[in-house]
């Protein structure tokens, strides 16, 4: 019987090469292959288009609503990552809430900083409202530093005046980019893939000489009112829990209704491993149910 449990992806995760021996390229190249790895369903039809700068993949599971969509903004840091790393994930949310997913190819750092992924998302969220999607048929999702560009796209269109979308969901989300957070020393014995300094230096090569506080950068420092509903979802092994903790925290205190989902002996972005743990599957299950609640 194969094993689907946390024990297997750890054991997974120990035979792969510390990403400190590895160059940008080769880390890039290392992620992309979960397109060969976790190839998704035949039944899910990818369209690549443009929206409206950037490449971007349109993913449509079968049944999925025409009049509705998930933006998809991945994660890896700001510095790795891709359509390529993340087209299954992205597909199976979108299976499970039954809607397309317009899934960015936003650009990285350091050769595109803050606010060069902020600038992408938001252009992309501008093109869905564009081709006639209402915003309350709109879920805005992302992982990791995708996570925290979720909330940070929220607060620029915002901001900006934009009609918000339905709902949001952050898995595993970046939203302090200090690193300041007590679960880097509490979770760093358990935690197997975010490191400090690892994820230290992805924040130099994202800021670009930004103050680290910067909202946009770091919505946990952002004043956070007004915005759509939230799940956030965050493993209790993971060096990045106190970021899940305190920015539900901080969404509630300003009037949001954030709900915060940890689960047990869970690793960072597990859904990501789906295809192999079946938390990973129920965990997308509930953000399913989650978005299909509020989508009108």
């Amino acid at each position: 019987m194969i094993d689907r449990g946390i024990g297997a992806v750890r054991a997974h995760l120990a035979k792969l090469p510390p990403s400190d021996s590895l160059t940008i390229a080769e880390r890039r190249a290392q992620y992309e292959r979960a397109e060969r790895v976790f190839p998704v369903p035949l039944d899910v039809k990818v369209e690549h288009v443009t929206a409206p700068a950037v490449p971007a993949e349109w993913l449509a599971a079968r049944g999925a609503r025409d009049d509705a969509a998930v933006l998809y903004l991945h994660g890896g840091g700001y510095v790795i990552g891709s359509p390529r790393s993340h087209r299954h994930l992205a597909a199976a949310i979108g299976a499970s809430a039954k809607m397309r997913v317009l899934l960015p190819d936003y650009r990285l750092a350091p050769e595109h900083p803050f606010p060069a992924a902020v600038d992408d998302a938001v252009a992309a969220y501008r093109w869905l409202l564009d081709r006639k999607i209402a915003p309350t048929r709109i879920a805005l999702a992302g992982d990791s530093a995708g996570g925290g560009l979720t909330v940070a796209t929220l607060l620029a269109l915002r901001d900006a005046g934009v009609p918000l979308p339905a709902v949001a969901v952050c898995i595993s989300p970046w939203v302090d980019l200090t690193c300041a957070g007590v679960s880097y020393t509490t979770r760093a014995p358990v935690d197997p893939i975010v490191k400090r300094d690892a994820v230290g230096a992805m924040a130099a090569a994202y800021l670009g000489g930004h103050d680290a506080k910067t909202p946009l950068a770091s919505p946990l420092f952002a004043d956070l009112h007004g915005l759509p509903p939230l799940l956030i979802q965050v493993g209790d092994d993971e060096v990045l829990l106190e970021d899940s903790v305190q920015l539900a925290e901080r969404a509630r205190k300003a009037g949001v209704d954030a709900t915060l989902d940890v689960w047990p002996k869970m690793v960072h972005v597990w859904h990501w491993f789906f295809p192999m743990l079946d938390e990973g599957q129920l965990a997308i299950d509930r953000i399913g149910e989650f978005v299909q609640t509020r989508i009108a």
